[in-house]
């Protein structure tokens, strides 16, 4: 089996959710105290090995690859002249381009989770990969990529990363994956449902936030793009049950430890700033003595 070292982040979407905000400003650039959501992601990846990252943009989505480029020159002069306090700064952000190697592709085709998966098919080639997104993800312990690869390596098979639905609109959100329990948090999955409403779904498990592939995915994307329904989006779940009905082996791994953020809604994304500024060490004390003032 090859070593997983490719992922591909869809990152086209836009953003209406966050109108007027995202009306010039990707979606993915949205702060997190003070890196943007696409950020931690790449950081994740980069922790499990992964060494070519594919972003799928769109229109108006410059400022992402600018970010993950070196500093210019300004910037950097304006930092030295900051002396040694700011030069904790001045390292930080020249490691962000070094973290990986990136490769941008603007997306091309109908819309939905499928086309930035086709988008990427010739530079993913014939390796297994990674495919998440920009603006949700799972922390946990272990990483949930981790999680996914140690779970591709013992099953030898694509991995989908799952986890319980809370709220009854979740079922109209995500997809669902249902099957036969094998131990240990995996399921091997026999049927995949996108946005089935809560009265149709296989099971609790969402598939949010990430898969692991095998490049026979893309097989299955081109005959789901053929027989895709006139108007419709294609889903790379489309591609998954077709696999699935092939007879191929694909599993679920409900992510342990972990809590899920979907920083793409805008209440969800108010949350994930509280979670993550409580754990600041900087600022997590005086965060905290504020919002016990205003809550009084």
């Amino acid at each position: 089996m090859k070593k997983v070292t490719k992922a591909v982040i869809a990152a086209a979407g836009f953003g209406t959710r966050f109108l007027p905000q995202t009306k010039a400003m990707p979606k993915e650039m949205l702060p997190l105290i003070d890196k943007p959501i696409i950020q931690y992601v790449v950081e994740e990846l980069v922790a499990v090995g992964i060494e070519d990252i594919v972003i799928v943009t769109g229109y108006g989505k410059r400022s992402i690859e600018d970010h993950f480029d070196r500093p210019n020159q300004d910037l950097v002069n304006n930092l030295k002249r900051g002396g040694e306090s700011k030069k904790p700064l001045l390292d930080e952000i020249r490691a962000i381009a070094d973290m990986a190697n990136f490769i941008y592709i603007r997306q091309k085709g109908v819309y939905g989770s499928g086309t930035p998966l086709l988008n990427a098919e010739h530079i993913i080639g014939d390796e297994p990969f990674i495919y998440t997104w920009s603006d949700d993800f799972i922390v946990s312990e272990p990483l949930r990529f981790q999680q996914m690869i140690d779970a591709y390596n013992q099953h030898e098979a694509p991995v989908l990363s799952v986890v319980k639905a809370k709220y009854e609109q979740d079922y109209d959100r995500y997809g669902f994956a249902g099957g036969k329990d094998i131990g240990n948090g995996v399921i091997e999955v026999d049927k995949i449902v996108e946005k089935p409403g809560i009265g149709n779904s296989p099971s609790d498990l969402a598939t949010c936030s990430g898969f692991l592939l095998t490049p026979d995915v893309f097989k299955y994307l081109h005959r789901a793009e053929e027989e895709l329904p006139e108007g419709r989006e294609l889903y790379a779940n489309d591609a998954l049950q077709l696999m699935v009905a092939d007879g191929k082996k694909i599993i679920a791994k409900e992510i342990e430890n972990g809590t899920y953020y979907d920083a793409g809604n805008k209440l969800e994304y108010l949350k994930t700033i509280v979670d993550f500024a409580l754990k600041r060490e900087d600022i997590k004390d005086d965060f905290r003595q504020y919002l016990v003032d205003i809550l009084q």
